[in-house]
């Protein structure tokens, strides 16, 4: 009996121990009048900003950008916009399993 609940513990050990990774994605609107060039998305823990996923591409004003994000264990994420006059835009911990991003002015840092 002792063997029984020792393996039960282990094996439930085991599986707590590894954190399921999912697959989140977050749609951005931009709303600014102006042209987003860099948009930044980091895990919230993080303590950099990882790289642009726009890339080569912009988010005009008035589009909607898909980012998907994959392979993470929290669907918690720092955002960052930049637009063409280089001013930025942040959203802090932002669940994105429950919400989309829309940029407004009222974003402006």
């Amino acid at each position: 009996m002792r063997i029984k609940t020792l393996l039960v513990a282990l094996a439930a050990l085991v599986v707590s121990s590894f954190a399921v990774a999912a697959d989140y994605y977050v749609d951005i609107t931009n709303r600014t009048g102006y042209t987003i060039y860099y948009m930044y998305v980091s895990p919230g823990k993080s303590k950099s900003w990882e790289e642009d996923v726009l890339g080569n591409d912009v988010l005009m004003n008035g589009d909607t950008q898909r980012v998907t994000l994959t392979g993470y264990t929290n669907p918690y994420f720092d955002i960052r916009l930049v637009d063409e006059d280089e001013d930025s835009y942040t959203f802090w911990n932002v669940d994105v399993s429950t919400q989309d991003i829309v940029v407004t002015l009222d974003h402006l840092d």
